[in-house]
């Protein structure tokens, strides 16, 4: 039995992202500090919609661990409870910085690799 297309594509796509959700947080923490929630909106709002709060809390964890980010809490503008914020650190805007390089010399390559196929007009032949 085959598996849907999308289904496929959708498999893919999370592994991909799997690889740089740390460099995506990063990056948006670098924008403003923003709490949990709105994590998963900014992602969902570029179109990575596949990721779950239950995979981003633990990775923030993990990041604010590592002297990448820090945390602070601060008043709901709704009145609830107070939030819990992420910040940038020295060492996180360090990762960031290299992760982009990183990320610019691994997606550059690959893309040109991916688009030679779509110049080809026969079977084998570039």
């Amino acid at each position: 039995m085959t598996k849907e297309p999308t289904a496929s594509a959708d498999q893919r796509r999370s592994q991909l992202l799997r690889g740089v959700l740390d460099l995506c947080l990063l990056s948006l923490i670098a924008e403003q500090p923003r709490y949990g929630f709105e994590f998963a909106q900014a992602l969902a709002d570029s179109g990575l919609d596949l990721v779950s709060d239950g995979s981003i809390y633990p990775l923030l964890a993990r990041m604010e661990r590592a002297g990448l980010i820090s945390s602070y809490r601060a008043p709901s503008p709704s009145g609830g409870a107070p939030r819990k914020y992420y910040r940038l650190t020295d060492a996180g805007q360090a990762e960031l910085t290299g992760g982009r390089a990183g990320w610019q010399s691994f997606a550059g390559p690959v893309g040109r690799i991916l688009n030679a196929g779509t110049h080809s007009t026969g079977e084998g032949t570039p």
